[in-house]
């Protein structure tokens, strides 16, 4: 028969992993509802600026902030997309392992932030494509990932004009620059391979459109003028 000190050492450990368990969701959620903070939408109202999702690709995003002719605001809307991806990752991977939180709490706050952008709460759920975000939160999970992203995405945007072109390379090889650092620049896990390669089939999926106005010579390049406004397209 057990003693009680071995019953009662038994549950406080299943308290105790049941705790865990209640804070990683916790903290996935809190990821989710910072990545809900729509700064296109929010930066585009401080400075008197029309809605992002009201002309142009209606995307809530950099790029498209940029159509409005105001520069300034499309920074703005860049940074705070992309930090809003890096800080909560970053201080989870940083100050989460004296939590007991593990790689796989870097991966469900890294999605939930992503997840956050693309389906904001606060925004009736009409989000942007998550290319900022998702730099942000890559740069959260290894540094120099988020970095050889970026400049791929500066590398292809700067040579054919097209930011979706660039934010489609970028994300497609993301999973294999996470993987191919492995031991190099970084020890991988399962568990954050997971989520990039779930942002980069989001991301992708985000862009079918572009990948069809791409394909048919469609697509509106970086710095074109925002178009007159006109109703959301059916999807």
């Amino acid at each position: 028969m057990r003693s009680v000190g071995t019953c009662a050492t038994l549950r406080f450990n299943r308290a105790s992993q049941m705790s865990l368990e209640v804070s990683i969701l916790a903290i996935a959620v809190g990821g989710y509802l910072i990545g809900s903070l729509s700064f296109a939408v929010i930066v585009s109202r401080f400075m008197g600026l029309d809605d992002p999702r009201t002309y142009g690709s209606q995307n809530p995003g950099a790029t498209n902030v940029l159509r409005s002719g105001n520069k300034k605001a499309a920074i703005a809307t860049l940074l705070f997309d992309a930090l809003k991806g890096f800080v909560p990752v970053f201080v989870v991977k940083l100050l989460g392992p004296a939590w007991g939180f593990d790689d796989q709490a870097v991966a469900l706050v890294a999605i939930g932030a992503f997840i956050g952008h693309l389906w904001p709460v606060f925004f009736r759920f009409h989000g942007g494509k998550g290319v900022a975000t998702a730099a942000g939160v890559l740069m959260g999970v290894e540094p120099v990932l988020g970095l050889l992203v970026l400049l791929t995405w500066l590398a292809v945007a700067f040579v054919t004009r097209y930011s979706s072109l660039a934010a489609l390379l970028a994300s497609i090889l993301s999973p294999a620059y996470y993987l191919m650092g492995d031991t190099v620049l970084w020890h991988t896990s399962e568990a954050e391979l997971l989520a990039v390669m779930v942002m980069s089939v989001l991301l992708v999926a985000r862009h079918k459109d572009n990948i069809t106005r791409l394909l048919t010579g469609q697509e509106s390049k970086i710095g074109a003028k925002k178009e007159a406004e006109t109703p959301p397209s059916g999807s």
